[in-house]
């Protein structure tokens, strides 16, 4: 199931993320198995750091966290600590120990994964969230910020995986399309001017209207309704990347965020797909912004092995 979701982080005050629980509630009570989410791996992220002159240090910052305060605490490094994060897995109790927990928390904030961090320490009794076991001053007050951050992946993925009684979630969002751009100015001015249309307008409209009602459980459940509806899918394209398309610059500059679109989108898929073929047969929820939404599902519909699942079966 792909649930398409606002990004947290762009919602006005008036939303409270208590008012999340009857979202979590109902996704609970479907059972997924597993939990992919819209952020990128740390591995990726290590080989983005180690590619400079194709992704500038503006767009690393953006989308991944320097592990470094994890690294300096546990000694590895982000393949060492991806590595240590298998060997632990491929081995974990079914009673693990809080020292056990706090390891795996720290070995993964080490290999650049927060949310998955953030399932293990949530998966500990609030007595033992401290110090100890790799995890320092720093990290822990690294993860008791995340905790509260407004973001879909520490509100939404990592709560739902512990109370579930996973031990990680799946980041699956690929940047590696992105390319240096000759002419920024002239590129934002280009895309800008595309998404100035009668389809955009109706898509701020809807926010608005949403918006004004998210004080209430009722008022959150009908964003989601909304932003997973069925209609949804071709006004992101017409507002959006469809009108990108046909923008006239004679450089072919939304030609060009096209590509990096679907290019991006692809590769997501193909990060589902392999999170999938490691445990055939499984439930698992993607979360991911939705403007992905109609695009994942599409590719993923021509998956062998693979059944999509409306989220009306679940947000009605």
């Amino acid at each position: 199931m792909v649930l398409g979701t606002p990004h947290l982080s762009g919602l006005p005050q008036s939303f409270a993320p208590a008012n999340l629980e009857v979202l979590l509630k109902r996704i609970q009570a479907w059972q997924p198995q597993a939990i992919a989410i819209e952020a990128l791996s740390g591995p990726q992220c290590d080989f983005m750091r180690r590619h400079p002159a194709r992704y500038d240090s503006t767009s690393v910052d953006r989308y991944c966290w320097d592990p470094a305060p994890a690294r300096a605490a546990t000694g590895l490094d982000v393949p060492a600590a991806a590595a240590e994060a298998e060997r632990l897995l491929a081995s974990w109790p079914a009673q693990p120990t809080p020292n056990q927990r706090r390891r795996l928390s720290a070995v993964f904030l080490a290999a650049g994964d927060q949310a998955s961090g953030l399932v293990q320490w949530l998966r500990l009794p609030s007595s033992e969230r401290r110090p100890g076991d790799g995890l320092d001053e720093v990290l822990v007050a690294r993860l008791e910020a995340l905790r509260g951050r407004r973001n879909e992946n520490m509100l939404i993925a990592a709560p739902l995986a512990a109370r579930l009684g996973h031990d990680r979630v799946y980041p699956m969002d690929d940047q590696t399309a992105g390319r240096p751009v000759a002419d920024i100015k002239a590129y934002g001015g280009a895309i800008t001017r595309a998404w100035d249309n009668p389809a955009t307008a109706k898509r701020k409209a809807m926010d608005e209207r949403l918006a004004a009602r998210l004080g209430t459980d009722e008022g959150v459940l009908a964003m989601y309704r909304a932003h997973n509806a069925p209609a949804l899918g071709r006004l992101v394209f017409d507002s959006d990347f469809g009108a990108a398309l046909e923008e006239p610059s004679p450089q072919k500059f939304g030609r060009g965020y096209l590509g990096y679109w679907e290019t991006r989108n692809l590769r997501m898929a193909a990060n589902i797909r392999d999170m999938l073929t490691a445990r055939p047969g499984i439930r698992a929820l993607v979360i991911v912004g939705a403007s992905h939404k109609g695009y994942l599902e599409a590719y993923l519909d021509q998956m062998h092995d693979v059944h999509l699942v409306n989220t009306d079966e679940v947000l009605r």
